[in-house]
């Protein structure tokens, strides 16, 4: 006969009140431990939340086990669950049976039990395995988690395909981008800035596609915004007339991730101080020269400086009550080769970013699809059309008009919980200066 596992043996803390009367084992941390002079109480978290095990007077053997066991100890308890209004769920375990799993913890670096996370972020990042632990951070992370599931079932609902690319390139994907050099089998090779140039490919294949994944950009910024690598959710998609249509498509997969959040982790919102955005059901647009007008800055300007960001997004607040904003047609020097140019005026381009609460969190846009445009487009930029051999052979088979967008999944979370800084909302970040833990 088959012994349940110790997963099926066990009751998640969250499912405590269905075994009112009943003995049940929970397992996972020892969150907090206090000793009263009548009644001493032990607080056990597990992935579901905490619960609470009473140890009276007449338990003798939990409590001369209270005074060894440390906090962040595995356990596992097995009690008799009583109600109790007052207690975590409502219940709490009475006639204790506790039991080390494996070995005593060390004190951790900062009290978990605590309601807030003091120490300041280096502390918190060199600490990482540990401080994600505390429900408040954990929730930051569950934000984001949920907002992937979201993204998944807009785009899966929306007839799109998920696939997986290469992380390991013989190139880079974007002209003058700076890429990290690795040593392949004793030829140079390059990780991934984005899947921009297979997400295409996979368009004459299948459509629609999607891909969440990390990238990596060897660019020196120091800022509380960038990241050396982060987790990119991509889409692309054939077929469509204009960049709008792309627009419209990121406004699903937004409004899906926003609702993933609300199915999947309603209480992670309030625990992690977050604000969730109402998707408006058309998102307001402005033309890049006239965002450039709108906050005073040179007409010649290539692009919107951080500061200008921040304007236009309160601007959109102001005017059309929307925490988000399309700026489209920026200057064709500015995007990436393969980006269509507008067909009324190419100086500017069938492009565009979406600012959330005033900072760029997604870049857009329509594709080049005729090979014979991208023989054009790369020889006025003194590119070959060599180098890109692999990537252009779709283009010389056959393609739709398509286009696409890249959401930063960090830079949306630290926007939904309005950090003041990108690294508080990644697991363990990369950047000029951390590679570990």
């Amino acid at each position: 006969m088959l012994q349940p596992s110790p997963e099926q043996a066990r009751t998640l803390t969250a499912a405590l009140p269905d075994h009112v009367g009943q003995r049940a084992t929970i397992s996972g941390w020892i969150h907090r431990r206090r000793r009263l002079a009548t009644v001493s109480f032990l607080i056990i978290r597990d992935r579901a939340g905490l619960a609470q095990v009473v140890v009276g007077p007449s338990d003798e053997a939990a409590l001369a086990q209270l005074d060894t066991l440390s906090e962040e100890t595995v356990v596992s308890v097995e009690g008799t669950v009583v109600a109790n209004a007052k207690a975590p769920a409502g219940v709490e375990l009475t006639s204790p049976s506790i039991v080390v799993i494996g070995a005593q913890a060390e004190t951790p670096p900062i009290e978990l039990w605590r309601p807030g996370l003091a120490p300041g972020l280096p502390a918190l990042l060199d600490n990482a395995a540990i401080t994600w632990r505390h429900a408040a951070q954990a929730a930051i992370w569950r934000l984001a988690s949920a907002s992937l599931r979201g993204f998944r079932r807009a785009l899966d609902a929306d007839g799109f395909t998920e696939i997986q690319t290469p992380k390991l390139v013989g190139g880079s994907t974007e002209s003058g981008a700076t890429v990290f050099e690795v040593d392949y089998f004793g030829r140079p090779a390059y990780l991934a800035q984005s899947p921009q140039f297979y997400k295409q490919m996979m368009v004459g294949v299948f459509e629609r596609v999607y891909e969440t994944g990390p990238v990596f950009r060897a660019e020196p910024h120091d800022t509380a915004r960038h990241l050396a690598e982060y987790v990119s959710l991509d889409a692309e998609l054939g077929f469509i007339t204009d960049h709008r249509d792309v627009l419209a498509t990121l406004r699903s997969a937004v409004a899906g991730m926003v609702e993933g959040i609300r199915t999947d982790a309603p209480d992670a919102v309030a625990l992690a101080g977050a604000r969730l955005p109402e998707v408006p059901e058309e998102i307001p647009v402005i033309h890049f020269r006239d965002a450039l007008q709108l906050v005073g800055a040179d007409p010649d300007e290539p692009d919107l400086a951080p500061e200008h960001e921040r304007r236009i997004g309160r601007w959109a607040l102001e005017q059309h009550g929307s925490d988000f904003v399309a700026v489209e047609g920026y200057p064709a020097p500015k995007r990436p080769f393969y980006t269509h140019p507008d067909p009324a005026d190419p100086r500017w381009t069938n492009s565009f970013d979406l600012l959330f609460r005033g900072l760029e969190l997604v870049t857009g846009g329509q594709r080049l699809h005729v090979y014979a445009d991208y023989e054009r487009a790369l020889v006025a930029r003194g590119e070959s059309t060599a180098d890109h051999a692999g990537y252009l052979q779709a283009f010389r088979h056959g393609m739709p008009p398509h286009g696409g967008f890249a959401i930063g999944l960090e830079r949306w979370t630290a926007r939904l919980v309005e950090a003041d800084n990108i690294r508080r909302t990644t697991l363990f970040p990369r950047d000029l200066h951390r590679l570990a833990p």
